[in-house]
């Protein structure tokens, strides 16, 4: 069995390749980064240290690697007589890999079972974005593409930090680990991958982990840049930023439970399920990783305003996703190019029209108002005259 995994970072290294891996795969990595896939090819194998309750140490072996830029033709050849197709790359990127795996499966044989292709991203459907770019860039009928390659989207979940200097190709990634997929697409062919868990309706994983985990994460983030804190564990040993974080989980819990119908005792086991591994001090991971990109957090559909919007149509006023998103806003780091996109739009718009060019609410929406004010505390002070 073969898989062609799409970016060869800490994350396809630490927990998709490293699945597939143990699933019984050979993974093709493909990535565009000269360095690490020379280094991948010259090198046998890498470590993936597991840290938290009960660490190990896993080797990942088997694989083979290749630069998706300067020798495309050879990642087209190996899609064609692969098995699975895998992305971990950031959303914006998948619509610059489609028209390579558009031509990978354009050459399967006949005789050879769909491809199976998951986009394994860090938002909502992300399989769905990278199913239409590939129908776009497909030189043949809807129908010919609909029998070689089946779309599949998924939830994932693992924390690997930015890893420490000197640690070549290992990964350091905490315990925990959640991956969800669509069984359906699969029509009862889905591929055996241990640690994977199936499902007939993915929509509500993907809320709850991206309303539970990622709002929390980037909450934990914020408060504590705010707060001073270097790592997320500091942060979430500070009773207070602790206290916000939770209170903000608390406000997206009522969301889950009463638009997915999760058990309320279900959906608190895994928020503090989640809260225990913020607090995880063998993880490090600094304020900084988790709070870049501010401006793609606070917008229409992520974690802040998207949970906070909905709660606000449902008749709930969201003070702690409000305040989250008001320590988003004066969240500042160099080099962040969000950062200082946010500042740009902040100092040349009015409040207004920041507003809805930051988070995507229009006037009339009932979450506006509490936004704009937000806004509205943000936006320069120019002098009179």
């Amino acid at each position: 069995m073969k898989a062609v995994h799409f970016g060869a970072g800490n994350i396809g290294r630490g927990f998709v390749g490293l699945l597939l891996h143990e699933a019984g795969y050979e993974v093709v990595f493909a990535d565009v980064a000269d360095g690490l896939i020379d280094e991948l090819a010259s090198t046998p194998s890498y470590a993936v240290h597991e840290v938290g309750e009960e660490p190990a140490v896993k080797t990942v072996d088997n694989y083979r690697a290749l630069n998706s830029r300067s020798h495309e033709e050879q990642v087209v050849a190996e899609i064609a007589d692969a098995d699975i197709v895998t992305t971990a790359v950031g959303p914006n990127v998948l619509r610059f890999l489609a028209p390579v795996i558009a031509q990978g499966i354009a050459r399967r044989g006949a005789g050879l079972a769909p491809l199976q292709v998951m986009a394994c991203e860090n938002a909502i459907n992300a399989t769905d974005i990278l199913r239409r770019e590939v129908e776009r860039a497909y030189d043949g009928e809807a129908s010919d593409l609909a029998a070689r390659a089946v779309f599949a989207n998924t939830a994932v979940d693992r924390i690997v930090p930015d890893q420490a200097a000197g640690q070549g190709l290992d990964v350091t990634v905490e315990t925990f680990f959640e991956w969800v997929i669509d069984r359906t697409p699969f029509e009862g062919r889905a591929p055996q991958i241990p640690g994977a868990t199936y499902v007939d309706d993915l929509g509500p994983y993907i809320e709850r982990k991206l309303f539970t985990v990622n709002t929390g994460h980037a909450a934990a983030a914020y408060f504590g840049s705010a707060a001073g804190a270097e790592k997320i564990a500091d942060a979430m040993a500070d009773d207070a930023v602790a206290a916000r974080v939770r209170a903000v989980l608390d406000e997206t819990k009522q969301l889950l439970v009463a638009k997915h119908g999760f058990d309320p005792a279900e959906q608190e086991a895994y928020v503090q399920k989640i809260l225990l591994r913020f607090s995880n001090r063998h993880l490090p991971d600094t304020v900084v990783r988790v709070g870049r990109a501010p401006q793609r957090k606070l917008s229409r559909r992520e974690r802040f305003v998207g949970p906070a919007a909905e709660l606000a149509e449902r008749g709930t006023h969201p003070v702690a996703l409000l305040e989250a998103m008001r320590a988003a806003l004066s969240f500042s780091v160099q080099g962040d190019p969000e950062v200082a996109a946010l500042a740009e739009i902040l100092a040349t718009q009015e409040p207004s029209e920041a507003t809805t060019s930051i988070t995507g609410l229009e006037a009339d929406h009932p979450l506006y108002p509490s936004v704009l004010g937000l806004i509205e505390q943000h936006a320069p002070v120019h002098p009179a005259g």
